[in-house]
């Protein structure tokens, strides 16, 4: 009878223990399944901040490589609410690489427009301010140049406002367009957007700036005239041929003029180009300041790189290696004969006093 007892005791523990197990096996299966069908979707996922500037790269893109539908206007969709998007549709700025190069979905803030712009100049320094600013927790900006103000203004506000990376309260949204600046067109349409917008004009030498500009375009185009027959109307050098726009884009007064009848001079700030390679910590903390922005980016960020001449960004904690500026940045210069550059230099002369008088800072050009 005690035999019989303990037998019944022992086959009823088996069945616990298959059921037991089997309950066990149940559950691991509608997990998996629950994952592999796609609800994880829907668990908060972890945000990623743009403060990591090895995540990007330096070289410049055009609007239509970054953003697809730049050129056809397909991208405008009702951006106000978080995490709201057309389903199906990728949209710029809602995937972003973490800090592993993965794509990660980021639904988390709000497209706005920006409250800042770098609108020049062109060869100025302005790639490396935006990548510089961009170590910044609280600033969200475009890599590609929209060219929006100047190329595609008759897609209209809402195609420019989704072309934005999404941010959250007290980020900045920004982004850079260097040919903002030379552009007739642009303050009328910077201040319908908002009269508010805050701006910076990244500057250097004209001389230099023309030389520079030249030296680009001859990389793509080796068969381009030398720089003193574009430079100047005709042989004998006696005047400065201003429809050369590498020429044009160095006439600041003119275009600042420009930019003063639309916005007061408190709404501009004036970044030296030299200073930006010189003394990169010392320009950024002018930046930050007037962005009104805690100064995070300084010294520490910094290293001076021989080989191209510029600073670069020093490497972040867990990456492999320091950050710098493309290939297409601190080409060598051609010789250019001493008498075009202090023909050229005479000529701006005037146009940089003027300039000074105007943006209230002497570059020290002359």
């Amino acid at each position: 009878m005690g035999c019989s007892g303990c037998r019944g005791r022992f086959n009823s523990g088996k069945v616990l223990s298959k059921a037991s197990l089997f309950c066990t096996m149940l559950l691991i299966f509608s997990y998996f399944f629950y994952c592999l069908s796609g609800l994880c979707d829907s668990a908060p996922r972890t945000l990623y901040r743009q403060d990591n500037f090895m995540d990007y790269d330096f070289a410049d893109e055009s609007p239509a490589r970054v953003f697809p539908d730049a050129r056809n206007g397909t991208g405008a969709q009702q951006v106000d609410a978080p995490g709201r998007s057309e389903p199906g549709r990728s949209e710029p700025g809602h995937s972003e690489p973490g800090h592993s190069g993965i794509l990660v979905s980021n639904t988390f803030g709000v497209k706005r427009f920006p409250q800042a712009l770098i609108i020049g100049v062109k060869k100025g320094g302005t790639r490396a301010l935006l990548e510089f600013l961009r170590v910044h927790p609280d600033v969200r900006a475009v890599g590609a140049e929209p060219h929006f103000f100047d190329r595609f203004y008759d897609k209209g506000l809402d195609w420019y406002r989704n072309l934005m990376p999404r941010t959250l309260d007290g980020q900045i949204t920004m982004e850079k367009t260097p040919s903002y600046f030379v552009t007739k067109e642009a303050p009328a349409r910077v201040c319908s957007m908002n009269c508010q917008t805050k701006l910076i004009v990244v500057v250097r030498d004209p001389v230099t700036r023309a030389i520079s500009d030249y030296t680009q375009t001859l990389t793509k185009n080796p068969g381009l005239p030398s720089f003193q027959s574009l430079a100047l109307k005709n042989s004998t050098g006696s005047e400065i041929d201003t429809t050369w726009s590498a020429v044009r884009i160095g006439l600041y007064a003119k275009h600042m003029d420009n930019w003063l009848k639309h916005f007061t001079r408190d709404h501009f700030l004036f970044v030296s180009g030299e200073r930006l390679v010189s003394d990169p910590a010392g320009e950024m903390g002018r930046v930050q300041d007037f962005l009104g922005l805690k100064r995070v980016v300084s010294d520490k960020h910094f290293y001076f790189n021989e080989t191209k001449g510029f600073p670069c960004l020093k490497k972040p904690e867990g990456s492999s290696r320091p950050r710098c500026l493309g290939k297409s940045k601190g080409r060598p210069h051609p010789e250019i004969p001493i008498e075009v550059l202090q023909r050229l230099r005479d000529f701006y002369r005037p146009y940089n006093q003027l300039f000074y008088h105007m943006s209230g800072q002497n570059f020290g050009w002359d």
